[in-house]
C-alpha cells in the first residue's frame, strides 16, 4: 500500500477503533436513546455513516459516489428492525468497502477523477473528504457515548493525567534510545 494511502488509512482505522470502544460501553437501548429532539441518538449515526461508507468506497473509481440504491433519508430513521446486531452489520460493511478500496487504490490513482453526488473529486481530496466526515460522525458518537456512560474509561488522555501520560510515553521512547 502507499504510503500516503496507508497513512489515510491508519487514519481510518484509528477512528474505527476509537468509534467501536465507545459503542461497546453502550446498551442496547443507549442506541435508540435521544439526548435531545434535534440529536440524532447513537443508532442513527451508525447507520448513516455505515451507509455512507458503502455508498461513497464500494466501486469507488468506477462509479459515482451517491449510489442510486442508497435510502440516504432512511439511514435518519430507526425502525423495529433497526437492532443493534442490524446496525453493526450496516456500519461494519461500510467500513470493510472503505478499507478493501483503500487496499486496491495505488499513488496512480491518486489523481484520478471520481465524482461524488456528481461533484469531480481527484481520488486524494474524496479521501480528504470521506476522513472528514467519518471524523465528524465518530466524534458525535463518542461525544453521546460520554453523555450516556460518563464513568466509561477514557477513550484518550484523561482530564488531569496529561503529566502522567506523558511520563509514560517518555520513558518508553528513553528505551528506545
Amino acid at each position: 500500500m502507499p504510503l500516503f494511502i496507508a497513512d489515510v488509512a491508519h487514519e481510518f482505522r484509528r477512528y474505527k477503533k476509537d468509534a467501536d470502544r465507545a459503542l461497546a460501553g453502550l446498551s442496547d437501548a443507549d442506541y435508540r436513546r435521544r439526548v435531545g429532539d434535534a440529536v440524532n441518538p447513537v443508532g442513527i449515526i451508525v447507520k448513516h455513516l455505515g451507509g455512507n461508507l458503502r455508498s461513497r468506497w464500494a466501486d469507488f473509481l468506477t462509479t459515482d459516489g451517491e449510489k442510486p440504491t442508497r435510502d440516504r433519508d432512511g439511514e435518519f430513521v430507526l425502525t423495529d428492525a433497526d437492532t443493534r446486531e442490524s446496525l453493526t452489520a450496516i456500519w461494519e460493511a461500510g467500513w470493510s468497502a472503505l478499507f478493501e478500496t483503500l487496499a486496491e487504490i495505488t499513488d496512480a490513482d491518486l489523481d484520478k477523477l471520481v465524482t461524488i453526488r456528481g461533484e469531480p473529486h481527484r481520488v486524494q481530496q474524496a479521501l480528504f473528504r470521506g476522513l472528514g466526515h467519518a471524523a465528524y460522525h465518530v466524534g458525535q458518537i463518542m461525544y453521546l457515548a460520554r453523555l450516556m456512560n460518563p464513568t466509561a474509561e477514557y477513550a484518550t488522555i484523561a482530564p488531569g493525567k496529561s503529566k502522567e501520560h506523558a511520563a509514560g510515553y517518555l520513558k518508553k521512547a528513553e528505551g528506545k534510545s
